[in-house]
């Protein structure tokens, strides 16, 4: 845990590489790495930027998503997240935290790659929470392949619909219910401009969830919704060692970051919180990267 409120080198606040291997099946445990990330769990401080709120974050169970779920509740949110019935404990433990800050909590496990279970857990959500007014659409697959012969039909379909379909189907079932004033929040990546050869279906999928999130803000401002990006370069987050990279790469993840060391996901949460608070009231289709000093052009 760090200090926030006094000055630190930023290349230094957290672990660099080389980290140990660490393979894991997809889709991974977070609490299974080495080092652990780190979530905010001890070092995020809430100050009431989203007292009131209801916030439905997919993928909140690990990584950006349980970052984004902790800093919410300690803003004063109520929080529902999605998540793969493997990754329940995970999530038991996200969940444990947001009622630690006596905050509404609602977890809904099940697969996005399904339409209707897409908008049943918005029902479920409206239903748990009371409503619905802060969107963050983050969960996503990433699993590499080395040639474009070993990009199968099935990994470009998995990929597509957890990552561009459920988006589709999650917000068009959300945003009814979602008053004037509401935030949606989608989590697209550096892959979208800085593609790797070695994720073609994935940074196509990034690429089209800006594309996607900057017509849709177009849409809903004209009911008073903001819809903004977040565009995260290497962070260390579960995704990597279940499949998202190879373990070489694992191995060396965020070495070649402005910082020589991948971002840690609180390091994303107060991006998230801005970009769903009163406090970005004229922020409206926009991509906010965090790289790492790699830009978003």
């Amino acid at each position: 845990m760090h200090d926030k409120t006094s000055l630190n080198d930023p290349r230094k606040l957290y672990p660099a590489p080389p980290f140990p291997d660490q393979p894991q099946p997809a889709p991974g445990l977070a609490h299974k790495m080495d080092p652990v990330p780190d979530h905010g769990e001890q070092s995020y401080r809430g100050s009431g930027r989203l007292t009131g709120r209801k916030a439905l974050i997919t993928g909140g169970d690990s990584g950006i998503g349980r970052a984004a779920a902790i800093a919410f509740a300690r803003e004063g949110a109520d929080v529902a997240i999605t998540y793969l019935p493997d990754e329940e404990a995970d999530a038991k433990e996200v969940i444990g935290r947001i009622e630690a800050e006596r905050r509404k909590a609602v977890a809904l496990p099940g697969d996005i790659k399904d339409e209707t279970w897409c908008r049943e857990l918005i029902e479920k959500t409206v239903s748990g929470l009371g409503g619905i007014d802060i969107l963050v659409v983050n969960a996503g697959r990433q699993q590499y392949r080395e040639t474009i012969e070993e990009l199968s039909t099935e990994d470009f379909d998995k990929t597509m619909k957890t990552n561009l379909y459920a988006l589709h189907w999650i917000a068009q079932a959300a945003v009814p219910h979602m008053p004037a004033g509401s935030a949606v929040v989608t989590t697209a990546s550096i892959q979208a401009y800085q593609p790797s050869p070695i994720l073609l279906d994935y940074a196509t999928t990034k690429a089209g969830i800006v594309a996607y999130t900057k017509a849709l803000a177009k849409q809903l401002i004209e009911r008073g919704i903001r819809a903004n990006v977040v565009a995260p370069g290497p962070v260390w987050t579960v995704l990597q060692p279940s499949g998202g990279q190879p373990d070489e790469k694992v191995k060396n993840f965020g070495k070649d970051s402005d910082f020589g060391r991948p971002g840690q996901p609180v390091e994303l949460a107060p991006v998230f919180v801005l970009l769903a608070s009163q406090e970005a009231s004229f922020i409206n289709g926009e991509v906010y990267g965090v790289t790492g000093g790699k830009g978003v052009t």
